[in-house]
């Protein structure tokens, strides 16, 4: 056979020879192995990180919306038309009763006042006048000097004198009601909440001047669907949050149920005050919460462990020193206590990661670490030394 062609069959076979050797270690199942190899390396979970579920007491009843108010609260308004001249309070400050707040133009009604009270002492003389001509006229009928019909004369002078007399120092008392409705004083110890003028503003008659309010005096003014009406009554134990105060769990008694509902949202207002010395010092705040209308037992379950993903929750369970994935069913939250009621998916007794972090995957070991060991060498030592 010629070189070039027996060099062109050797060459041929050895490439064959190579696609047709078998690999000990492919590229792709390497790979695998390894990321199979990071994946189920135990994850370090320590004793305190592990919940085993219980039964606990749940608190079940109608949830409760509205907001902090103050019982003691009063809206001034201009019972005048005038020009505001000063106000006095700012918002925040605090006032006791009798404090001025607030002062209008009032030199139109003090020339009214004048005028009254002019009018007043004349009609004092006038009926002074007439009197002492009726007692006259007594005097000289009585001698047979004056006619009867005379001192009946004298004694309906003094009579409309009198009644003029009287109507005078009725207008006297208005025109100096009037001048002191030109000032707005606090009506009870509390604080401005509410400045609504400044000077120069005309005042009209009805006009909303300022807001006082007691902080002392706070309730939770709460809304109830009129389908869990039937479970209210006065005296039950309120747990409820208010929005600004994330931390403060506060609770209160049903003290009012109103008789009727709302015609429009069906909704029963509810007057709950609160419990203790803890309230919030700031009115119109936002408040929810749930009024406790009877306890039962049930598996309940911390924010901080549960899943959300969508419309879905999970929770990650121990079996068999291995991380499960698991659905599970919640309920309401318990405000009292800040947990979720579990209603499916978990069984007592099971074992649940309190909190949760990137490196959790379904199916990894996991071993729980003996979190109590070095302390006890530490003490161990101490003691030795």
């Amino acid at each position: 056979m010629p070189l070039r062609p027996r060099l062109l069959v050797l060459a041929v076979a050895t490439v064959l020879a190579a696609c047709g050797k078998p690999s000990d270690q492919p590229s792709g199942a390497g790979e695998a192995r390894a990321a199979s190899a990071v994946t189920l390396k135990p994850l370090q979970v320590s004793p305190e990180d592990v919940l085993t579920l219980g039964l606990s007491s749940y608190a079940s009843g109608p949830v409760i919306t509205g907001s902090i108010q103050p019982e003691k609260r009063a809206d001034l308004r201009a019972e005048v038309q005038a020009v505001v001249l000063q106000v006095y309070k700012e918002n925040g400050e605090r006032v006791k009763r009798g404090d001025l707040l607030v002062r209008l133009d009032d030199s139109a009604l003090r020339e009214t006042l004048s005028s009254a009270e002019e009018a007043a002492r004349a009609a004092g003389q006038s009926f002074e006048q007439a009197e002492r001509q009726f007692q006259r006229m007594k005097t000289l009928q009585a001698q047979g000097m004056s006619s009867l019909q005379a001192m009946e004369d004298a004694e309906v002078r003094r009579n409309n004198a009198q009644s003029e007399l009287v109507a005078a120092k009725a207008r006297v008392a208005t025109a100096r009601q009037q001048l002191q409705r030109t000032e707005a004083r606090a009506p009870f110890d509390g604080i401005v909440s509410d400045r609504k003028v400044s000077p120069g503003d005309t005042a009209q008659v009805g006009k909303e001047l300022v807001k006082v309010i007691d902080p002392s005096s706070m309730r939770f003014e709460g809304l109830v669907s009129a389908d869990r009406m039937s479970e209210l009554q006065l005296g039950q134990t309120v747990f409820f949050k208010v929005n600004g105060y994330p931390q403060a769990d506060f609770q209160g008694q049903v003290k009012r149920i109103a008789p009727a509902a709302n015609a429009t949202t069906r909704q029963v207002e509810v007057l709950v005050s609160f419990a203790g010395e803890q309230q919030p010092g700031v009115a119109g705040l936002y408040a929810e919460g749930r009024v406790n209308s009877q306890s039962v037992s049930a598996l309940m379950l911390a924010d901080s462990a549960i899943q959300r993903e969508g419309d879905q929750t999970y929770v990650w369970l121990l079996r068999d020193n291995k991380l499960v994935k698991q659905a599970v069913k919640l309920a309401e939250r318990d405000e009292r206590l800040g947990l979720y009621r579990v209603i499916g998916g978990l069984k007592q007794g099971e074992q649940v990661l309190r909190h949760l972090n990137a490196a959790l995957s379904d199916g990894r070991p996991v071993q729980l670490a003996k979190a109590s060991a070095p302390a006890s060498a530490a003490s161990a030592a101490r003691q030795g030394g």
